[in-house]
């Protein structure tokens, strides 16, 4: 999910690239227009951009968030090499595109719990056959449980429910699933939203530090101090990160932001303790307005 301006749809035929509106089980999906580029969209779900994907160039990631996780899907692993990478949350496959274009013959999967939305997307924006990309309709927690010890370079994690994470994929419980299916060098890296007191972003990072030895958080500075709401990318692994290139790059967005890690990044947490099951909720709503 990110902050952006919603604009119009019109209807499209089945199997068109086009403006479209549908409705899936998590509301109604449109796909609108970027003006700016002949076959790039911006995939809604109920009034909140979920997705950007240009057609003619996977490569360009428009959303900062989605910037983000690029930074992070190209540190990952030496550049150009293959990996296994797991998408919870498909949206419009926008990393997934970026991963296959980036890092050829990857082998990734994409778990989307919105049958509806699945089969609206790739209806109207399909996958490059030639990807190595398969998109299952399941839980996110669910398709973990079935994937074996190890196997994974690369977690994405962007999961919404309208505008929310759903609670039982911000707990410790869940993550700790994540890294048993992560190689010895993998990375997770996820897609958290929230606004002032960021007492659910705190409780976020805490709940990782239990599970990776190593984390990083890159987001705006007007998130990280509160005023205003929107996405941070926590990534963890259990090997040292490239902090200083990640720093970089994220710097040198075209909507700059900050990286904090080690003791900054501990103290940003204030204290806050991890989530679990028990006590799991999910991730705070938008403020009214914060997409119009």
């Amino acid at each position: 999910m990110a902050r952006n301006r919603r604009r119009g749809a019109t209807e499209a035929g089945p199997g068109e690239p086009g403006p479209a509106t549908a409705p899936v089980d998590g509301g109604t999906a449109e796909l609108v227009p970027d003006p700016e580029r002949p076959r790039a969209w911006e995939l809604l779900v109920d009034g909140a951009p979920q997705s950007h994907v240009d057609l003619d160039d996977p490569e360009r990631l428009s959303f900062a968030y989605q910037r983000r996780l690029g930074h992070v899907a190209d540190l990952a692993a030496p550049a150009g090499r293959p990996v296994h990478a797991l998408h919870l949350g498909g949206g419009a496959f926008t990393l997934a595109r970026y991963v296959a274009a980036t890092r050829p013959r990857s082998t990734q999967q994409v778990v989307e719990v919105d049958g509806r939305l699945v089969e609206f997307v790739r209806g109207r924006l399909p996958l490059d056959p030639r990807a190595r990309i398969r998109v299952r309709t399941a839980d996110a927690r669910a398709a973990l449980a079935r994937i074996p010890d190890g196997r994974i370079d690369l977690v994405i994690a962007d999961v919404f429910a309208g505008a929310r994470t759903p609670a039982h994929l911000t707990t410790v419980e869940f993550l700790t699933e994540v890294r048993r299916v992560l190689a010895p060098d993998g990375w997770y890296a996820a897609n958290i939203t929230d606004g002032a007191p960021l007492a659910h972003l705190r409780g976020q990072i805490a709940t990782a530090a239990e599970v990776f030895p190593e984390l990083a958080l890159a987001a705006d500075p007007a998130v990280l101090r509160g005023r205003l709401f929107g996405n941070a990318i926590l990534v963890g692994a259990a090997v040292g990160l490239p902090i200083a290139e990640l720093t970089r790059r994220v710097a040198s967005d075209p909507h700059p932001g900050r990286v904090e890690h080690g003791r900054t990044l501990a103290d940003f947490t204030g204290g806050a303790l991890p989530v679990t099951d028990a006590a799991a909720r999910p991730s705070p709503p938008p403020p009214p307005g914060t997409f119009t």
